[in-house]
């Protein structure tokens, strides 16, 4: 495989002007546009990072649900999950269809019509994979594509976006058997690129900005087809689950 090594400093570049979607927009030839139009077109090597709710609202996954209805969306949530592992009166800790323990299974009511809430693509990487083929399509650039999620972590306090979707890179860059600056072989090491790089574009869009896109430009990762199902860590490696 292939590396992507920086040749400079790495830049983050958001993407404004993206109109708000609607089931069955072309969401990449909006983001490619927008790209253009706010004078950051997508070159060869970058990483475009989708926040997750804009390639689901392109997706259809919308479901009507009643303002203020918790239990409804605990329902909904439950209906998402393949098992729920931990409840209380604030909130529902499940694990999704695509291996993601995250709250209310990624439901979310945020940045969508009143009465309505988000769900989790069906398989975010297949969304990465559709969104770096159109682009090459419609550009010719050969890109990198995360979709971005907000997630808490179980040992920290606050949330952070992580990579949910990958296509054209590998999600972790495996530092296991080389050696570091006094020549001590490396066991454990392995950095979650994928995610570095959700955090670094949530920095320049936001949470209530609409800015639902960003480039990351100058970043080092490995060029592959890796998907975001390697950040999940098996059961039986989780000492916490």
């Amino acid at each position: 495989m292939s590396s992507s090594a920086p040749t400079g400093p790495i830049t983050i570049l958001p993407i404004p002007g993206i109109p708000e979607i609607q089931p069955g927009d072309e969401l990449t030839r909006l983001i490619v546009d927008a790209a253009q139009l706010c004078g950051s077109p997508l070159q060869d090597g970058d990483v475009l990072v989708v926040t997750q709710k804009v390639v689901s609202k392109a997706e259809g996954r919308l479901v009507d649900v009643p303002s203020g209805d918790k239990q409804a969306r605990w329902r909904l949530a439950e209906q998402e999950a393949v098992r729920v592992l931990r409840r209380t009166s604030q909130i529902l800790i499940t694990q999704t269809r695509h291996g993601f323990v995250c709250a209310s299974s990624g439901i979310d009511n945020s940045n969508v019509a009143e009465g309505k809430v988000a769900l989790l693509p069906l398989d975010p990487d297949l969304s990465a994979r559709r969104i770096r083929s159109k682009v090459a399509h419609l550009c010719g650039k050969d890109i990198a594509v995360v979709i971005s999620d907000t997630f808490g972590r179980a040992w920290r306090n606050g949330q952070t976006d992580v990579a949910i979707g990958v296509a054209g890179m590998e999600p972790l860059i495996d530092y296991r058997g080389t050696t570091d600056t006094f020549g001590q072989t490396l066991a454990v090491t392995s950095i979650a690129i994928a995610d570095e790089l959700a955090g670094a574009a949530e920095m320049v869009m936001g949470k209530a900005d609409q800015v639902a896109a960003a480039i990351v430009r100058g970043a080092r990762f490995q060029k592959g087809d890796g998907t975001a199902r390697e950040l999940v860590r098996e059961v039986s490696d989780d000492l916490f689950r």
